[in-house]
């Protein structure tokens, strides 16, 4: 576990930045841009869970939380440094855990017949926000994978955690006795 001291370093203060295996780089670069907005998904997460989730869902998200924390950790350290500086790593194991869960949830939803916006109740609308979040993140390590390695589950555990945000948006909606709000193309 590490120990913070002192929040601020001044090593920043260039615009660069360290990944886990000492290598600088900068602020902007596209690792940097996938796990910082990784990290912008695991708070919008925290908005979501702040606003009240059913617990059924609120427990699986702090899960999640922690999860992210496994992919930020997976994305700041080079594949080629991996051997010598062994991280948690997003595995298959948490990728079948969110299918697993989309299932259980899945079970007490109707079929989708339309488009679902945004919206409902107030937790739902913030799923929502961090699933289009979810979305961009996976986006930036789709680039970030074609110029650099990363970790082979990677990518995949965000694709299903942008599905497993939708379907608890629809079930908190569904537990709070709000119906889903539908697309309305006529309009």
């Amino acid at each position: 576990m590490p120990r913070i001291t002192r929040v601020y370093t001044r090593t920043g203060d260039d615009g660069t930045t360290s990944l886990g295996g000492g290598q600088r780089v900068g602020k902007d670069a596209p690792r940097i841009e996938a796990y910082g907005t990784v990290d912008e998904l695991n708070s919008a997460i925290g908005v979501a869970l702040a606003s009240g989730l059913d617990e059924s869902i609120a427990v699986s998200l702090r899960t999640i939380q922690n999860e992210l924390f496994h992919l930020g950790s997976d994305l700041c350290i080079l594949e080629e440094d991996k051997a010598k500086r062994p991280v948690p790593r997003i595995e298959e194991r948490h990728v079948v855990a969110l299918e697993k869960l989309m299932d259980r949830l899945s079970e007490e939803l109707p079929p989708l017949e339309n488009f679902v916006l945004p919206g409902g109740t107030l937790g739902a609308a913030q799923l929502h926000v961090a699933r289009t979040v979810c979305r961009r993140a996976e986006r930036l390590l789709v680039a970030l994978a074609r110029a650099e390695a990363v970790g082979p589950w990677t990518v995949r555990y965000l694709n299903r955690l942008s599905d497993a945000l939708f379907v608890m948006a629809r079930h908190e909606n569904k537990r709070r006795g709000v119906p889903d709000v539908l697309w309305d193309s006529r309009a």
